[in-house]
């Protein structure tokens, strides 16, 4: 058994992300994510780190891809407005493919919203807030605990697949306290030393669906740009290559959806009503599900932890025994949309909410009997 602590959400999420090697923040204070840059501020110097609050959010992911461009685990965190104006960058660091993570603990919006409300309103923002076709890895945890564990399988993620990735909280979850068992068997990904002949070096090879990038100062030379590039990393904005470049960084995040993709099931062996929520809201969908069992109704709960790739192949199975899909989230139905893709619309019904609070298990179990 490890040690116990009683963690605050964003504390655990600053607390894991140096568990997991993070070395460099750089970031710029928001509500409801301050506390993960107030940790990193202190936690940092403690194991030769470094926290720079720099001069706004564009500013501050910039500085992580430099950051890891130069060896470092970078990570930055904010809320909804700064995630905004991170889209672009965070776009440069999906073609370039620099590994690095961007925390988003939601809050109302749009624009400024309720500062201090809980919302779930970035979810499509996080696949498609930067322009373009690309992939995404984003997680999104329900607890305080997970939180400390899934920051870790964030920086895994943005270390194997060379990626960014999205790590999503919200405001109830970066507030909340709950004890952590902090455990010493956790798997750590170390940033790769690369080593080569540098006249042949090829950091974006074609043949190497996951590219093994050198970083800046171990002798390799190589270009990054946000143009589409050659295996180099210099400009090349051929037809032929760019096809081939986004077919590449598709790849490899569709093949190994096995690895990223992670899901909770609780009592979907044959229900009546299926469901499907996400981070915190998912906790009142298993309360409301105990309820309805103990009442006779058939009811389980679908819960992705990996947000994007949407878990969609396993959902739909599940949602063909289902007489009705119960998708619950704090937003005006972002998951039901994505849900309407590959589920029987006839069979979803959508219980949404915007009002700064929780949609309780009461609201919950009141709506799946007036379906059923």
């Amino acid at each position: 058994m490890g040690e116990i602590k009683f963690l605050q959400g964003n504390e655990a999420c600053a607390l894991g992300a140096v568990r997991a090697g993070l070395r460099f923040f750089g970031g710029y204070p928001i509500t409801p994510s301050s506390e993960i840059a107030e940790q990193c501020a202190r936690l940092l110097p403690r194991v030769g780190g470094r926290f720079i609050q720099m001069e706004d959010e564009i500013a501050s992911i910039a500085s992580i891809i430099g950051g890891s461009l130069a060896g470092t685990k970078s990570m930055t965190a904010t809320s909804g407005p700064g995630f905004s104006l991170m889209q672009e960058a965070l776009g440069y660091g999906i073609m370039a493919e620099v590994p690095f993570v961007v925390v988003n603990v939601m809050r109302g919006g749009p624009s400024t919203g309720h500062p201090t409300g809980p919302s779930q309103g970035d979810i499509m923002q996080a696949r498609w807030g930067t322009h373009g076709d690309h992939p995404v890895i984003a997680l999104y945890p329900e607890s305080v605990p997970e939180t400390y564990y899934e920051i870790i399988r964030a920086f895994n993620l943005a270390e194997r697949f060379r990626q960014p990735v999205v790590f999503l909280m919200d405001e109830i979850l970066g507030k909340m306290n709950e004890s952590v068992e902090i455990r010493d068997d956790i798997e750590i990904i170390p940033r790769r030393k690369i080593e080569g002949d540098p006249s042949r070096y090829a950091p974006y090879a074609m043949k190497e669906d996951i590219p093994q990038t050198a970083n800046y100062g171990e002798g390799l030379r190589f270009h990054v740009t946000g143009l589409f590039h050659d295996e180099t990393g210099f400009p090349d904005v051929s037809g032929d290559n760019i096809q081939r470049s986004i077919d590449r960084m598709f790849r490899k995040i569709e093949e190994h959806e096995d690895v990223i993709g992670k899901w909770e099931e609780t009592g979907t062996v044959d229900p009546d009503i299926l469901l499907v929520s996400v981070g915190t809201q998912a906790r009142s969908a298993k309360m409301a599900c105990k309820e309805l069992n103990r009442e006779g109704i058939s009811a389980g709960v679908f819960r992705p932890v990996t947000v994007w790739p949407f878990p969609e192949k396993r959902l739909a199975e599940l949602s063909r025994k289902a007489k009705k899909v119960l998708i619950i989230e704090m937003n005006k139905g972002q998951l039901a949309d994505e849900c309407r893709k590959f589920i029987d619309g006839d069979k979803i019904i959508a219980l949404n909410q915007l009002n700064s609070e929780m949609i309780s298990p009461r609201e919950i179990i009141s709506t799946a009997k007036g379906v059923l």
